[in-house]
């Protein structure tokens, strides 16, 4: 299925889809992709100075049982366009993220779905940015999806923002023409590394990986997580998210 325009939206449309979206991807990571003592939740806020964040080193130590349940793939680099990895480093309110738990209840990874409230002012994506480096220099994985294009707070893409904490590139990351939708992963491990796939309107949703241990991933299926929310979206929501054309009248009371 072809990725939506949701610019041409009110937020709240994206913000219920968003909603059911994050659903659907927890259901498929916990029906078999996590392995044996990992749990997928969909939580309003995580706090990134949560004092009980699972470290690779714990993990490493067999808190998880990496071969055990789940399709947890190993050292194989991800096939994504673009690959970075950083060395210097070496040793929206109401919307909901994915976090994956240890069965202590200790967070990860999570998957970050950008929402338009995001990017809405300096202040909220300077909060996203932040709030995104801060899980990963605490060792959590994170898997970042943004549908919308880019604005005059990020005119080079999320990514970019994130990434240039970590990194002062001689080459700059750029979107390829054509393509200003982004997928990016980021391995939270000692050495950080970011698997980044730019996307286009129009295209199908590759699964992306999710990092759980250092090198160590899963691939989540965003696509088809994406086909079965958007059949449990009645068909008048869609043919506004297809046309962009509001009924007469909605846009007053669509809470924009």
């Amino acid at each position: 299925m072809p990725i939506h325009d949701w610019t041409r939206v009110y937020a709240g449309l994206f913000h219920d889809f968003h909603q059911s979206w994050s659903i659907f991807i927890k259901n498929a990571m916990n029906a078999g992709l996590l392995p044996k003592g990992l749990t997928a939740l969909v939580e309003q806020k995580v706090s990134t100075k949560e004092t009980d964040v699972l470290t690779v080193d714990q993990l490493a130590d067999g808190e998880a049982d990496r071969g055990s349940g789940g399709t947890l793939l190993t050292m194989t680099a991800p096939a994504t366009r673009i690959v970075r990895k950083s060395s210097k480093e070496f040793y929206s309110d109401l919307a909901n993220r994915i976090v994956v738990k240890h069965q202590l209840g200790r967070t990860v990874a999570i998957v970050e779905i950008v929402s338009p409230g995001n990017k809405d002012s300096k202040r909220a994506f300077r909060e996203f940015v932040e709030k995104s480096v801060a899980f990963i220099r605490a060792g959590v994985h994170v898997l970042v999806v943004d549908l919308f294009p880019p604005t005059k707070r990020d005119p080079f893409g999320v990514h970019r923002a994130i990434w240039d904490e970590f990194e002062d590139e001689d080459v700059l990351f750029e979107f390829p023409p054509g393509k200003d939708r982004t997928l990016a992963s980021y391995d939270a491990g000692r050495e950080k590394a970011a698997y980044v796939e730019p996307i286009a309107l129009g295209e199908a949703l590759p699964d992306m990986p999710l990092f759980l241990f250092e090198g160590h991933y899963i691939k989540v299926p965003l696509e088809a997580a994406y086909q079965t929310a958007w059949s449990f979206l009645p068909r008048e929501l869609q043919v506004i998210v297809e046309t962009g054309v509001m009924p007469a009248g909605a846009e007053n009371s669509a809470g924009q």
